[in-house]
């Protein structure tokens, strides 16, 4: 009876000990470091998910974020040329004679100190390049938009933003039916 006594005063002193040690984090504050313009620049390690009609994809990509140009040294284009190119054995081949696509995204970025934050307004260019089919060239033109706002977030120094390929051009010739392809980076990492 003894020892159980003992072990029960026991329990209760620790669990006194360790509410009074939690107490003392109570005090800690968050106090965020205020972000600026310059902040954005820098290189990038980001979570990309592509998705068109119910089909996603996702991937590890890098791209750099400098003097208001993010640049893609090897922009994600699978989901473009397999929709170019329905065959999946000749996608798959295009793709491996393709290499690697750059594609550079202009911004115009904006403070907002209230959120801590950096607005970034994209203005997407056009993406053409050529893709090798059966001894032939095919050349691809895609028109991309960002219907929202993309963001430098001071909490975790990272870039969120999507765009869509909205439309492409095969040799001159609107692509139809089309299914809208969607790139977006929910979070990446500066390195």
């Amino acid at each position: 009876m003894k020892k159980l006594t003992v072990l029960k005063s026991f329990m209760i002193a620790m669990v006194a000990v360790l509410g009074f040690s939690l107490m003392s984090c109570n005090d800690e504050r968050y106090e965020p470091v205020a972000v600026t313009l310059n902040d954005v620049n820098g290189n990038y390690k980001a979570r990309l998910i592509t998705s068109q009609g119910g089909k996603f994809n996702e991937k590890i990509i890098d791209f750099v974020a400098k003097d208001t140009i993010i640049t893609f040294k090897d922009f994600p284009v699978r989901e473009i040329v397999k929709t170019i190119v329905t065959d999946p054995v000749k996608a798959d081949s295009a793709l491996a004679h393709i290499g690697k696509i750059e594609y550079k995204l202009d911004y115009k970025s904006k403070l907002n100190t209230d959120q801590n934050v950096v607005e970034l307004t994209f203005e997407p260019k056009m993406l053409a390049f050529q893709i090798p089919v059966n001894g032939t060239t095919k050349n691809a033109v895609v028109k991309f938009a960002a219907k929202q706002k993309g963001f430098f977030v001071g909490y975790d120094w990272s870039i969120r933003f999507g765009l869509e390929a909205e439309k492409i051009t095969v040799d001159g010739v609107d692509l139809t039916p089309y299914q809208i392809i969607k790139y977006e980076i929910p979070i990446s990492v500066k390195n």
